[in-house]
């Protein structure tokens, strides 16, 4: 596209300046007493039309060497290979067509003497073509630049995009070993609570995988992933867990990473409710910050490591560690993430999103 835009802004730079050209011929033929304005245009149009030809030929024969631009001394060499035809066939062509239109118009066209005539008009053409194919190494330099830039556009987008599928499909088999690992803790002790849970992570499975091939997903799909596992970890921990969700339903088209939630659950789940012996309440939330969105999961007993004090704290774990790798990738700059120890305990898992929605 780019190219294209760069062709016409060069095509209506030359119209402009023969154009010019015209009007000053024009200008100077009428300040010396003369009428007929028809020849200083003929003159100046002559030039126009053989010039534009000559341009034109050079470009066919040499745009082949277009991708020596990168080495300028050669490509300009092979350039000046065609500044003989120059020499050779301006004059002959623009004033051909001059001779022509005059004899046409029963009138004769006087000129300096011909070796005067080739030598003035061939130094002028020689600053034509030294000035144009000057302008066209920029033009060449700049596409040659754009495509470079393009390619590397592409080459970061596909590093990109290999590395999020890296990290979601790091995520799916850690998500899979935790909910297995659950259910096989009941197998023997209860096994109709065990298959109720083996049937809600099949669930939870087939959402996943309608995911499968997503860097992100709308908040709806999210919750229910984060439902499915929600459910299926409250069966296990049926008595020693509550948990509360606040869900703005406004925000439910937003886009979020697929299963970034899920990890900061399962986090709550092995470090607070595993380790107490008390009930855990959870609460999960989502709302809107002005063009920001809000995502929140805390619970009322956990701790961080080495967090003496209340504040925002760095997790190193590798769901939290995976979810931040992540959330760089698709937002930069764009979206944050928080590990805050609450008072007198609990930790709260903050994501701020940004959604306009």
């Amino acid at each position: 596209m780019f190219k294209k835009r760069s062709h016409i802004a060069l095509a209506i730079a030359w119209v402009l300046f023969w154009l010019l050209m015209n009007i000053t011929a024009v200008q100077d033929h009428l300040h010396d007493g003369n009428h007929d304005i028809w020849k200083p245009i003929l003159w100046e149009t002559s030039s126009a039309v053989t010039a534009t030809l000559l341009l034109l030929a050079q470009r066919y024969f040499t745009s082949k060497y277009d991708p020596l631009v990168a080495q300028p001394l050669r490509w300009f060499g092979l350039q000046l290979l065609c500044l003989p035809v120059y020499w050779a066939a301006f004059v002959p062509v623009a004033f051909g067509i001059r001779h022509t239109v005059y004899a046409m118009a029963g009138q004769v066209y006087s000129h300096t003497p011909w070796p005067e005539t080739f030598l003035y008009e061939d130094i002028k053409i020689t600053v034509f073509f030294s000035i144009f194919t000057a302008i066209t190494f920029g033009v060449l330099s700049y596409h040659a630049m754009q495509d470079e830039k393009l390619r590397a556009e592409r080459m970061n987008n596909s590093l990109r995009e290999a590395q999020l599928l890296r990290l979601t499909q790091q995520m799916q088999p850690h998500f899979l070993f935790n909910a297995l690992n659950t259910i096989s803790s009941l197998m023997h002790s209860d096994v109709a609570r065990a298959d109720a849970m083996l049937i809600q992570l099949a669930d939870v499975l087939r959402a996943t995988l309608d995911v499968s091939e997503q860097h992100q997903v709308t908040l709806e799909m999210e919750l229910r992933l984060l439902r499915g596992y929600a459910a299926l970890m409250s069966e296990r921990f049926s008595d020693r867990v509550r948990i509360d969700w606040h869900i703005d339903d406004a925000l439910l088209d937003c886009q979020v990473p697929v299963m970034s939630m899920q990890p900061l659950l399962e986090n709550i789940f092995k470090h607070t409710v595993e380790r107490r012996r008390q009930a855990t309440a959870i609460t999960i939330s989502v709302s809107r910050d002005q063009d920001v969105m809000l995502l929140r999961l805390e619970d009322d007993g956990g701790t961080l490591a080495n967090s003496a004090t209340p504040g925002p704290a760095a997790g190193s774990g590798i769901g939290v560690r995976n979810l931040r790798e992540r959330l760089a990738a698709l937002y930069g700059a764009g979206a944050s993430f928080d590990l805050i120890q609450l008072s007198p305990a609990g930790v709260r898992a903050e994501m701020r999103l940004p959604c306009a929605s």
